[in-house]
């Protein structure tokens, strides 16, 4: 089983490039960032932690572009994956997004986990014109459509949100027939069917809850759609627990990821040398 990192991106604190080097450093597999175009002040949408429109951390009015932040990162390592935890395809253009993600891929050698999500900021998608109702359709056309641009030599795309006729675009992903996508939703089956349908795996919520009772459900939806192999499944955990890690590892669990604190860089620094020590991860010598 692997372990990551995830920094909760803003304008102050250590900076992705430091963090992600830093986690290459000391032994970790892969360092996800978050995406938020903007918060809107006057919201209806509750967040999924709090239950009401209070934020329970100001810097989901300060994250950074995800993009820009795992490009930093990228030009600063050799062996971590980039990932997103989670970026919001459907309030980009499609094609010029399957451009940037196939363009990091391609400059990373092929480091680049895509992690999705619906979006629970309904006001924020809103703004960005995402008919509501139909967000998780539009999502998937955005998915196939960028996996037809990175896998295809003419791609094109007929959908209802995203429509393209024959088309040239490169570089295309190192990673074939395309970057790997999980999506980040809570535990349900009505999610899990979406992941089976279109993604390669599932990225936990924070507050998830009966991790163990249901990564056997999506493995055997799985199975039942005809899915070769296993899907992915990465759990955002809170303290590393050898018993706890131990059972998810035998499970099925493919990766544990891990928040790093809102502080300068030296104290981040320092934090991931104590986490590595609990997950038994060794520093990494320099190239």
């Amino acid at each position: 089983m692997k372990h990551g990192i995830t920094l909760f991106t803003s304008d102050r604190g250590i900076t992705p490039a430091a963090a992600a080097r830093a986690a290459e450093e000391h032994g970790f597999d892969s360092f996800y960032v978050p995406e938020h175009t903007h918060i809107p002040v006057k919201r209806e949408a509750a967040h999924p932690r709090t239950g009401d429109s209070s934020l329970p951390d100001d810097r989901y009015m300060r994250t950074l572009d995800p993009w820009v932040a795992l490009a930093t990162a990228a030009s600063v390592t050799e062996r971590i994956r980039l990932g997103t935890g989670v970026a919001l395809p459907v309030e980009s253009d499609a094609i010029t997004l399957a451009k940037t993600i196939a363009s990091l891929d391609h400059l990373s050698g092929g480091r680049v986990t895509l992690g999705v999500g619906y979006g629970w900021n309904l006001d924020e998608l809103t703004d960005h014109g995402v008919p509501l109702a139909k967000k998780r359709t539009m999502l998937r056309e955005y998915l196939e459509g960028m996996q037809a641009l990175w896998s295809q030599e003419q791609a094109s795309y007929d959908g209802e949100f995203l429509s393209f006729g024959p088309s040239w675009a490169w570089p295309k992903p190192v990673q074939q027939p395309r970057v790997p996508v999980l999506v980040g939703a809570a535990g349900t089956d009505k999610n899990f069917a979406w992941i089976v349908r279109s993604a390669d795996g599932w990225l936990t919520t924070p507050a998830q809850e009966g991790v163990e009772e249901r990564v056997p459900v999506l493995q055997q939806m799985w199975r039942d759609a005809g899915r070769e192999g296993a899907p992915q499944v990465a759990v955002l955990d809170g303290k590393p627990d050898p018993e706890k890690l131990a059972r998810w590892a035998e499970l099925g669990v493919t990766e544990t990821i891990y928040g790093l604190p809102d502080k300068p860089e030296a104290d981040v620094v320092a934090y991931l040398g104590r986490l590595a020590g609990k997950l038994g991860r060794a520093p990494v010598a320099s190239a």
